[in-house]
């Protein structure tokens, strides 16, 4: 259960980076609700790193979530923001899911 917190964490992490890029671009009141869903997703993301490292070695927990977080945001990049999928960025996108997937396999 504490994995599937922290999956749930490091997807709220990807909900906060995407808002944050949203307002950025946004302006007036478009702007304040994209903010204002930085804010809880950031909050929500936090709350449950903080359930998850409660039974998980923070280390891996941390590292993970951070992981989830690039990954998402990488890929909501690519596919929604239309940012440049080139070969290494793939390339080195799939070493990142291989080392959070290695750090779980790992962990106790």
């Amino acid at each position: 259960m504490n994995w599937f917190i922290l999956i749930i964490a490091g997807l709220f992490e990807v909900g906060f980076a995407t808002c944050l890029e949203k307002g950025n671009q946004s302006s007036g009141s478009t702007a304040v609700l994209w903010y204002s869903g930085f804010v809880i997703s950031l909050t929500v993301s936090m709350l449950l790193l903080i359930k998850a490292t409660q039974a998980l070695p923070i280390g891996t927990a941390y590292a993970v979530w951070t992981g989830i977080g690039a990954v998402g945001t990488v890929l909501v990049g690519i596919l929604w923001f239309k940012e440049p999928a080139s070969f290494w960025r793939v390339f080195f996108l799939f070493t990142l899911i291989g080392s959070i997937v290695g750090l779980k396999a790992v962990s106790h």
